[in-house]
């Protein structure tokens, strides 16, 4: 039998190809499916099935496109209330091709309609070899359980327990576990950067599965829940209608600056997807830097939303192309041009520039009179921060502004320097005129033994 993950880095989410004699389902789609198609002519494999473990909040799935290209059905929980041609699946449910048997599991909790899927070779009949969790059960965690418009996050944190304990746990201590997602994603807290682990492990491991009764469970998974970002919901919908191919999208078109400059004017989003570096040693004023070589995709879905109407500015066409996909994958489709020749050009054509800052962790040490943010999540913060600094986490930044002067100088740091770059192209934007990027971030801080507090 084959088997093969594919793991998305700039989503951290893993998708599977099962496959035997010749006959071939994909698990959890990414929206840009020609990955699987390749895999598919290489292994000269005919794919018969899509499986969706749920309807997915942080990225758009390729379910019907795959489906579209290839003749598949698509098999997804009967709860999900999907409009496109699907095969509603029920706990119990079986599906065998060559020698791959999967039987499908019921398992709500971090949505109402989530599945997971055992595996078994009939090669070795006698015991399953893996489970697909999908984001029922990650490495390290379980999924976030405040995906439901009808039922609350204590109701939900309820059924998880009920799948986890009367379901997945039930399963033989060898049972490999394959999940939809890795550390740095957003439906869970404290997920493992490993691609796969054990039943067993698990059970040692995790710390979400520590808690043996339901209430106590339910108390730990809804305490201090990180906030839902706004397009999870969007994302939701489109997966339940199912998304239009990607060929269907128009290219998009070179702008010159000055129609750059009237897209912003008229209310379009400068996205700069250059590295912090090239973005604070000039950029253009407004403009939003968020970084291609991190997670470029969901902060942008968090802080833009997926209808702002986005002019790219990269460092060639190919990071034009690379950008544009990525926004795709998490649905955010309004992007109406990108920047011809980028910042070189605007350059050349006498265009204005705007700098940011850039200083180490010494010289924050060292300066008096600044106001100091950091922009990490909840739990970050409270584990230790730089003295006398102010908590604003990024997704919810331009909001939490009330207290800070914009005509005073601003430091701004996070973990390693992603995130706080982004914040200073937003502070700019907001007219702070003299913000600092704390380059090396908290572990900065850290390694250069500064003193900090909890």
């Amino acid at each position: 039998m084959y088997f093969e993950q594919f793991y998305l880095g700039c989503l951290s989410h893993a998708s599977y190809m099962l496959a035997s004699e010749g006959m071939a389902a994909v698990v959890d789609p990414q929206r840009d499916v020609g990955i699987y198609l390749e895999e598919a002519r290489k292994h000269d494999l005919e794919i018969q099935y899509v499986i969706e473990t749920h309807l997915h909040a942080d990225f758009v799935s390729g379910h019907q496109e795959l489906a579209a290209l290839t003749g598949a059905k698509i098999y997804l929980g009967a709860k999900a209330g999907a409009t496109f041609p699907h095969v509603p699946v029920k706990d119990g449910d079986e599906l065998t091709f060559g020698k791959c048997h999967l039987k499908f599991l019921e398992t709500p909790g971090h949505t109402i309609e989530s599945i997971s899927v055992v595996v078994t070779d009939l090669d070795k009949p006698d015991r399953p070899m893996a489970v697909l969790t999908g984001d029922t059960l990650f490495i390290g965690d379980v999924g976030r359980p405040d995906l439901s418009g009808d039922m609350t996050p204590r109701q939900l944190a309820g059924l998880l327990f009920d799948s986890l304990h009367s379901k997945l746990l039930n399963l033989p201590d060898d049972v490999l576990v394959y999940p939809a997602h890795g550390a740095g994603s957003l439906c869970g807290r404290q997920m493992s950067s490993a691609r796969s682990s054990t039943i067993g492990q698990e059970k040692i491991s995790n710390y979400a599965l520590r808690p043996k009764n339901r209430e106590e469970f339910v108390q730990l998974l809804t305490a201090e829940l990180p906030e839902r970002p706004g397009y999870f919901a969007l994302d939701v919908e489109i997966n339940r209608a199912g998304a239009p191919p990607l060929e269907n999208l128009p290219a998009i078109p070179a702008l010159g600056p000055s129609e750059s400059i009237a897209r912003q004017k008229n209310g379009a989003i400068i996205l700069d997807t250059r590295p912090a570096a090239e973005f604070g040693a000039a950029h253009i004023p407004g403009s939003i830097q968020i970084g291609l070589n991190g997670q470029y995709a969901s902060w942008a879905a968090i802080l833009l939303g997926l209808q702002s109407e986005i002019v790219l500015v990269a460092a060639d066409s190919e990071q034009v192309n690379e950008s544009r996909l990525r926004l795709t994958r998490v649905g955010i489709e309004r992007v109406t041009g990108y920047l011809q020749d980028g910042l070189a050009g605007w350059v050349r054509a006498g265009m204005p520039v705007e700098e940011t800052s850039q200083i180490t962790v010494k010289q924050l040490h060292q300066f008096d009179g600044v106001q100091i943010i950091d922009v990490r999540r909840p739990a970050e913060w409270q584990e230790g921060h730089v003295p006398g600094a102010r908590h604003k986490p990024l997704d919810n930044l331009t909001a939490l502004l009330s207290d800070l002067d914009p005509r005073q100088p601003v430091a701004v740091y996070c973990k390693g320097g992603y995130r706080s770059a982004i914040a200073s192209s937003l502070l700019q934007r907001a007219g702070y005129t003299q913000v600092m990027n704390v380059v090396g971030g908290f572990d900065g801080w850290l390694a250069c033994n500064l003193p900090f507090v909890r």
